[in-house]
This record gives C-alpha cells, structure tokens and sequence, in this order.
C-alpha cells in the first residue's frame, strides 16, 4: 500500500482506536501506522511515524489535542490532524481549528463518512460545518490582515479564492494551469503577506474581505 494514505490515531480510549482501526484497516486506500494514547504520545508518534492524516481527540489525559496540535505546528510537522470528538460544543471545536486542525468529525460520524473526510483532509481541503465557520469569522480581529490584501498579485488572489472553495493544491493547479510547486509557493507567498499561519486562516480571511469566487 505504498499509495496508501498514512493515518495515526490518537484517543485515550483504546476501544475507540480499536473500533476505528478495524474499521480503517478494511480501505484499501488507507493504513493505520500507529496509535497513541495522549497527545504527548501522539506528537512524539507523528514525528516518528511522519503520518499523512492523524486523527486526533481533544480531551485526553495529560496534552489534549490542542496542546498537541500547537507541538506539532512548532515542529513543522506537515501531518493533517482532524479532530475526532464527541464534544459538540463550539468552544471545545474552535480552539483545536484555530491551532491548526484541518476540521473535525463527530466520534458517531458514519464509517464511510468518516474515510471521506480523511481523504478530503488529506487532498487539502479543510472541513468546517457553517456554525463553527461563522463563529471563527466573528472572533478574527477586525483588522487581522487588514490592508494587506492590496499587497497580493492578480494570481495570487485567485489562488486564495480556490483556497477558500476548499481546494486542494492540486485541484488548484489543474484549475489554474500550473504546476502544484508554483501553487505552493503562491499559497506561502499568501500566507506570509497577509500574516496567517495556515489554509484555515487563509479560507477565513477570503470569506471575511470577500476574495472568493
């Protein structure tokens, strides 16, 4: 399964990660490499295990998720962390998304959801339900880029715009007729003008000034 996608989980319950390895282990395009039980565990795994996708909980004993995904972005690790969580309120959700997770699913999702938005995080798209979307939007500070956005190019402003239509990189390079290294250096280039740390920022921002399609 070279062309698998590589996925880490990380839960404290270790009836959970049976259930969702069993369940994973049976895609063919999808490999369990690991697990862990905390968020210290589960950073030290995903820098040792290098995985595409982690599948991360919130609450855990010792490091949560947030505090892992805050290690895990200090580290530089390119892993796509989504939240698997049975808290439904938004101030358990927010903050994981504001630390770098690529969206979050619900610890009943339906199993064939759940390995659709593993490969969606994975292809770069970022998963977000509308009321969670709306409140990190009212909590960016009003001028959190503001002004900046006069600084991006012609072609940079249409790449932030397919960012914001939860494009991949790839997505964005066949739609635009580039190859995926120049999008890459578009999306830095974005992300270093207006000052954010991530495609999540990025999609906001767009929504927020209206750069969108």
């Amino acid at each position: 399964m070279a062309d698998a996608i590589k996925v880490l989980l990380v839960d404290d319950h270790q009836v959970v990660r049976r259930g969702l390895r069993t369940f994973l282990e049976v895609q063919d395009d999808i490999e369990v490499v690991g697990e862990a039980a905390d968020g210290a565990e589960g950073v030290a795994r995903a820098e040792e295990l290098r995985p595409d996708v982690v599948l991360m909980d919130v609450k855990m004993p010792g490091m949560g998720g947030v505090d892992a995904l805050r290690k895990l972005r200090e580290l530089d690790n390119r892993a796509r962390v989504l939240i698997v969580t049975s808290f439904t309120e938004q101030r358990t959700v927010v903050p994981a998304l504001r630390a770098g997770a690529a969206g979050y699913v619900y610890k009943d999702v339906d199993p064939d959801a759940l390995a659709g938005a593993i490969r969606s995080v994975h292809a770069g798209h970022i998963l977000l339900q509308p009321e969670v979307a709306e409140v990190l939007l009212s909590q960016e500070e009003s001028n959190s880029g503001q002004g900046r956005g006069g600084s991006l190019t012609e072609r940079e402003r249409e790449v932030l715009s397919l960012i914001a239509d939860g494009r991949s990189n790839r997505e964005i390079a066949r739609a635009l007729v580039l190859s995926e290294k120049t999008v890459k250096t578009h999306v830095s280039n974005i992300l270093m003008k207006l000052d954010l740390a991530d495609r999540t920022q990025a999609a906001l921002w767009a929504v927020r000034h209206g750069v969108t399609g």
